[in-house]
């Protein structure tokens, strides 16, 4: 079986920035990837704005041409996607892997279709795969809805947004001007400070108008056919009628997969072990990529700040072969 130096798991922007760096260094690699190029992008809202501006979503110093500000999400997809067939990248999509384990100083994967071998791996996986589920009575519901794409199907519906973050805020001022009737469910005390800055007076002066109901320091209990049950901040019950529950609740990196590779986790925020200046776990020659590597605090590692890991990651591969 061919043994490449270097497989990579997840073709997001981390990860196709690995395979550029691996290529450039004649390294024998592969991208694993479960869907299309830069998966999780494609499944964001089909209208969202990033928080950075495009030379910092740039990889490889490929320039990031986008006529706005902030670029969008179809934005992205051109870029990134460009960028893997200008270079050719060796990609394996629509195929997840399901374990990697080592046997002696070689990594054995096993993909839905196939099995590899590898001197080295990368987990660049992101987060986006699992909802943070609120664990309460009724999630299971065809209403309840983890992701959120537009907002033309809840037109005229009773909609109710759990969370105060960038895509609560988004669903529900977008909801809201299609025509929704919309009430957010806020666990803290107001919306979040990390909400785009241009859209964070929006979405607050249409609570202060009463446009959109928001409870803040509240808690959601049950969701049921037609109905949902919440507390208020003084403890109080409020049944409400509700024809879909947005619950934008964030998402986790897949722990399971990561504990089964032999990473260890630490803390309340199962923070997986790596060595910040190679990012090198506590497995030898498997490497941590992007935003995993802030196991539930999503909000640490961004693609503008986790971009220099494939040169981290690589450096540590090349200098071990010349030793």
């Amino acid at each position: 079986m061919e043994i490449f130096d270097i497989l990579i798991i997840g073709a997001g922007p981390i990860g196709l920035n690995c395979a550029i760096e691996a290529q450039k260094n004649n390294l024998k690699y592969v991208i694993i990837e479960k869907g299309t190029i830069v998966n999780s992008l494609y499944n964001y809202p089909l209208y969202m704005r990033f928080f950075s501006t495009a030379e910092k979503l740039e990889i490889d110093g490929t320039p990031f041409i986008s006529t706005a500000p902030k670029p969008g999400r179809q934005d992205a997809l051109e870029y990134y996607q460009g960028i893997a067939r200008q270079k050719e990248l060796n990609i394996h999509l629509y195929e997840r892997v399901l374990n990697v384990s080592k046997n002696s100083e070689i990594f054995e994967i096993k993909t839905t279709k196939a099995d590899y071998k590898a001197k080295n791996v990368v987990i660049a996986t992101g987060f986006y795969d699992i909802p943070n589920l609120m664990n309460i009575p009724g999630e299971d519901l065809p209403k309840v809805k983890h992701y959120y794409t537009e907002p033309y199907p809840y037109a005229r519906q009773k909609i109710v947004v759990v969370g105060s973050s960038n895509s609560a805020v988004d669903a529900a001022l977008e909801t809201y001007r299609k025509g929704a009737e919309v009430t957010m469910i806020v666990r803290h005390s107001e919306i979040s400070k990390s909400v785009k800055y241009w859209v964070k007076p929006d979405i607050e002066n249409r609570i202060a108008e009463g446009t959109i109901t928001a409870h803040f320091n509240a808690e959601m209990l049950e969701v049921k056919e037609n109905t949902v049950i919440f507390k208020d901040k003084d403890g109080k019950l409020h049944e409400i009628e509700n024809d879909f529950l947005l619950a934008m609740t964030g998402y986790l990196p897949d722990f399971d997969f990561l504990k089964n590779s032999g990473i260890e986790l630490n803390g309340d925020c199962l923070n997986p072990l790596y060595h910040p200046e190679t990012m090198e776990t506590n497995v030898p020659n498997l490497y941590l990529a992007g935003v995993v590597c802030g196991g539930k605090d999503t909000h640490l590692w961004f693609i503008e700040n986790s971009r220099v890991h494939a040169n981290m990651i690589i450096h540590n591969i090349m200098a071990k072969n010349i030793l």
